[in-house]
């Protein structure tokens, strides 16, 4: 695996969930900079003066009970911590502000924090921020190293020739097209996706140039607009995406309004400079598993090597769908369910068209089981799959993986402004095709902080194996006796479990 690099904040003054405050009773003793185990008040040789405490390395209140507390050992009581006031104001009931910020350190530090930061569970009410694994028997515990347990899942379980893909994570990149990200963001993803040995997708903009060296970490999508779509770029691809619908906004085509079609756009996606391009609904080639199976058949004449996966959102009949799928030939089945997209998604597309992610994968999963089909597909689960343990849970309902889109700009300093669908909106460089804003992220950069959050995550992934006594992910897949939902247990077992956060926000 590879290896984790502190890789701090571009941002002068990172936020934190606290501030420590130092007034001018101050007389730069360097006291709490000695005192302080976890550098949040740094103090360089031949300086006179500390500079600004380092807030977002405080674990606030719950270090008072430590003899090193700064606030109590300062001798000219200039110090204080506080909550910090963003909190109420950072991200959203499913991405609330401990969460960004836990994984901006998981970003920085390729470590779990230690600030007291609740990163596994939303406020949204439902969802996987109603599910909990049970509490497992201490008797199952394996004590094994990370090194000794495996996280990696097959994409090709078919068997028919073609290579049999296995990447090291139980995850990889969702569809981010050049386009509507800056192309630093998008290289920095193919980059960590190569050090990771895992996967990220084209998404629907074509393929740059800037992206043939990573060709073997990339996923070509065939989406409905064909932007992009040549011979070369399917001859490139170790894995071929269909993508016949979005969770995030079923039955809406895809949308690049005109402030994002740059001349360099424009180009690749054959149109033209400042025109909104919506993709059509469906593919107006197929009309059938029949149709579905020639699209299938094609791209499979024209790369001998590749392995098809098509993406579809979460009808209420997925579990036909994913069968149909499986007959059509395809390898990987990813279902993509409402609440994943980014900003450039409506939200009343988002809220009200597609089956939850949740509630699909059971049913789909017990399906291709009836059906005898089940140990032949990869079954691939995304939207609003937000952390390691949505990802665990995911896994336990029966997906043998997930597809992660926001987390990625999460860890690269995504605050959730939801402005990713204008040209020069966003405030951190991110969904931007301004040229001036988007080299503001060095791809290094880029890569190395997705690389530590996952090697983050994957510390999760082996401590909750262990825990239950599995060698691998692929021992987790189906076992959903290892889950409960809150709204199903009497308030005497649900006091067993975590509660879920309950916090309003100002939004």
């Amino acid at each position: 695996m590879p290896q984790t690099v502190s890789t701090p904040s571009r941002y002068r003054n990172p936020i934190g969930k606290y501030v420590v405050g130092r007034n001018s009773k101050c007389i730069s003793c360097g006291l709490c900079a000695k005192l302080c185990p976890y550098g949040v008040h740094p103090r360089y040789e031949n300086f006179s003066q500390p500079i600004r405490p380092l807030d977002y390395r405080c674990i606030g209140p719950k270090c008072e009970a430590n003899e090193y507390f700064c606030v109590k050992n300062c001798p000219q009581h200039a110090l204080s911590v506080k909550l910090n006031p963003i909190m109420e104001t950072l991200g959203d009931y499913r991405w609330p502000a401990e969460m960004i910020l836990a994984h901006w350190y998981m970003a920085e530090t390729g470590n779990l924090p230690q600030v007291d930061l609740e990163y596994n569970l939303g406020f949204s009410g439902g969802g996987f921020d109603k599910i909990r694994f049970k509490s497992p028997d201490p008797k199952d515990y394996l004590n094994i190293p990370d090194e000794e347990i495996d996280t990696s899942i097959l994409l090709n379980k078919r068997h028919d020739g073609r290579p049999e893909r296995v990447l090291s994570l139980p995850c990889y990149g969702g569809g981010m097209s050049f386009g509507s990200m800056a192309l630093p963001v998008l290289v920095g993803r193919a980059r960590a996706a190569k050090r990771l040995n895992s996967l990220t997708c084209t998404g629907e903009g074509g393929y740059p140039k800037e992206f043939e060296p990573y060709s073997d970490n990339f996923i070509t999508q065939v989406a409905t607009g064909l932007f992009g779509v040549r011979e070369e770029t399917i001859l490139f691809a170790p894995v071929v995406e269909f993508k016949y619908a979005q969770g995030a906004k079923p039955g809406l085509g895809g949308h690049l309004l005109g402030d994002k079609v740059t001349p360099e756009v424009a180009k690749i996606r054959e149109t033209v400079e400042g025109s909104s391009l919506f993709s059509p609904f469906p593919f107006h080639s197929v009309y059938s598993v029949e149709d579905h199976k020639k699209h299938i058949d094609w791209i499979k004449e024209i790369n001998p090597q590749a392995l098809i996966s098509v993406k579809v959102s979460t009808p209420t009949d997925a579990d036909m769908v994913a069968v149909g799928a499986y007959y059509a030939g395809a390898h990987i089945i990813h279902f993509d369910g409402s609440y994943g997209g980014t900003g450039a998604a409506p939200d009343i597309a988002k809220k009200n068209i597609a089956m939850p992610i949740d509630y699909a994968i059971p049913k789909v999963h017990r399906f291709l089981i009836n059906e005898g089909v089940r140990d032949e597909l990869c079954f691939i689960a995304s939207g609003g799959i937000r952390n390691a343990m949505d990802v665990a849970k995911a896994i336990a309902m029966g997906a043998n993986g997930a597809v992660i889109g926001t987390a990625d700009m999460i860890a690269m300093e995504c605050v959730r402004c939801t402005h990713c669908s204008s040209g020069r909106g966003c405030a951190r460089s991110i969904a931007t095709t301004d040229k001036e804003l988007g080299y503001e992220i060095s791809e290094e950069w880029a890569e190395q902080r997705l690389v530590n959050m996952y090697m983050a995550w994957r510390k999760q992934w082996c401590e909750l194996l262990r825990q239950y006594g599995m060698r691998s992910i692929k021992e987790l897949v189906g076992r959903s006796d290892l889950l409960v939902h809150l709204d199903y247990l009497d308030e005497v077992e649900r006091q067993k479990y975590q509660p879920a956060p309950k916090k309003k926000l100002i939004l």
